[in-house]
């Protein structure tokens, strides 16, 4: 085999989704040497943050050398062709472990790919390893009993976010080039937030989600991650599309977002809130967007301060969240109330003691709600916000419990500036914007008119390219020498450190059994 150069070292890795792709399709990168080079990236910085779990890298190894040979051969290559891949441990993998984080499904290996996973690989992507996740999914912090905690790559001792925290850190530390995520209340956009990626949360019914319990419901979707707009955009046209296994999907052209929109920022009316009015925010997070918006406003037409009724937005989401979790986890509840994990358990029996009109008002508050939020788009293409109110903290914290000495009601009322979103159902970006006032990375929600997806990517690549120039709003990286170097508190690292590390090729060895 002949390459006509090479970009090998720690160079590599760096690369977006999108550079790599051309590289290989050029014949300039091997999938072979790209493979290798995430393989080595992984070993080198996993046992710090603990983002990759079980991994399977002999079938990967197998299919990069397949993928070479199509390369070489002058074959039709699709989208991802060669591209390594981390699939969120809430997504079934064939041949390779899905635990949930759950120590019911510990031993879990699927017969077969869930239609997420199944499409990426169709498109070329090469299944490396799976990415941590908090037990079912519950919670912005993911750690669960399985696999114990991710920590954040800008400091292993804080939360990455969650619940698809294990892809955003395998992208922050240039693990792997595309990682997927899903979302309920926040889970791609949260932990792309805490750690300075991209998460896009696309419009329901856009990239099918068969494995959600109610089809009909809008609140939970899967969607791309990346470490830039472009990179979440090429993972949206190898997912995107219709399949009847979700029910909200429709009939449309996975190819349109392979490119973003073109998108002139100085046309663009945008509109900023803190809170949405209702949304405890940390008093440093409020200073730090302020002065996020202070260096960018002069990019837009407008950009000014609006003010939302989003009427009774909090007991909504708690009643549609229950209604979801009673409805995926009855059957373990009623065989085992305790082998659900604190979070699952206590959605599970929120929901249960819950009636008929509970859930009757929760789906016309949400109708209400939606009516509501047109009103802002009437005068504006864009709504700003902090993606998340508080910074990153210890996530030996399993969730942040008050907010400017406020307590929170529950274990995920801290998510509110996502999920309130998320009630909306228009699509929702997280971009890297600098950092905020403790060091760490500041995200920032970028919420579009309803079903305008295609702009929402646009004007998020826009502005991705305005910040590059501007110290105060491009992405931050971390510092990956620091990383490797830092000492990580006594309980992560017996977590992070508990053999085995990366879990087993194909789910085959035994698993780290350290609680969190």
């Amino acid at each position: 085999m002949s390459y006509s150069s090479s970009a090998a070292g720690p160079a590599l890795v760096e690369q977006s989704a999108v550079e790599l792709r051309r590289l290989i399709g050029s014949k300039a990168v091997s999938p072979v040497e790209l493979l290798e080079a995430c393989i080595a990236r992984i070993e080198d910085l996993n046992p710090q943050v603990n983002a990759i779990t079980a991994t399977a890298f002999e079938r990967a190894r197998s299919e990069a050398q397949a993928a070479e040979h199509a390369v070489m051969a002058g074959e039709p290559l699709g989208l991802l062709h060669g591209l390594p891949l981390g699939v969120k441990d809430l997504e079934p993998t064939e041949g390779l472990l899905t635990t949930w984080g759950s120590p019911m499904f510990r031993d879990h290996v699927p017969a077969q790919d869930i239609e997420l996973v199944a499409r990426l690989r169709r498109a070329g992507a090469i299944v490396a390893g799976k990415t941590n996740v908090p037990e079912m999914g519950a919670g912005a912090n993911s750690r669960n009993p399985v696999w114990g905690a991710t920590g954040n790559p800008f400091d292993p001792n804080l939360n990455a976010g969650g619940s698809s925290g294990g892809s955003a850190a395998a992208l922050a530390c240039d693990m792997l080039p595309v990682c997927t995520g899903s979302d309920t209340g926040g889970s791609l956009r949260i932990p792309a937030a805490k750690c300075g990626v991209v998460g896009f949360r696309p419009s329901p019914g856009i990239v099918p989600s068969v494995r959600k319990p109610l089809g009909w419901t809008p609140i939970s979707v899967v969607g791309p991650m990346g470490r830039t707009v472009e990179d979440a955009c090429l993972q949206m046209a190898a997912s995107a599309g219709m399949h009847a296994g979700d029910p909200l999907s429709y009939p449309l052209d996975p190819l349109s977002f392979l490119t973003p929109q073109r998108t002139d920022l100085g046309r663009l009316r945008v509109a900023w809130t803190e809170d949405f009015g209702t949304c405890a925010v940390d008093d440093g997070i409020r200073a730090t967007f302020r002065r996020k918006i202070a260096s960018m406003r002069h990019l837009f037409a407008r950009c000014d301060e609006v003010r939302f009724d989003l009427g009774e937005a909090h007991r909504c989401f708690d009643v549609l969240r229950a209604e979801a979790f009673v409805a995926g986890m009855h059957e373990a509840y009623q065989r085992d109330p305790s082998s659900l994990g604190p979070n699952p358990r206590a959605n599970y029996e929120m929901g249960a003691r819950m009636s008929l009109l509970d859930s009757a008002w929760a789906q016309a508050e949400q109708t209400r709600l939606l009516k509501r939020f047109q009103a802002t788009f009437a005068e504006y293409d864009l709504v700003l916000s902090p993606t998340t109110p508080v910074s990153p903290f210890p996530w030996t914290q399993p969730y942040a419990d008050t907010i400017n000495g406020e307590p929170q009601a529950n274990y995920y009322r801290w998510l509110a500036l996502t999920y309130v979103v998320t009630l909306t159902t228009h699509p929702a970006l997280s971009l890297p914007c600098g950092r905020d006032h403790r060091g760490m990375p500041f995200g920032l929600q970028i919420t579009g008119a309803f079903r305008a997806d295609h702009a929402v990517l646009g004007a998020a690549h826009a502005m991705e390219q305005a910040f590059a120039a501007h110290a105060e709003l491009r992405r931050p990286r971390p510092d990956l020498a620091a990383l490797r170097a830092a000492v990580v508190s006594p309980a992560l690292r017996s977590i992070v450190t508990a053999p085995p590390v990366l879990g087993g090729d194909a789910g085959t060895a035994a698993l780290a059994t350290a609680a969190v």
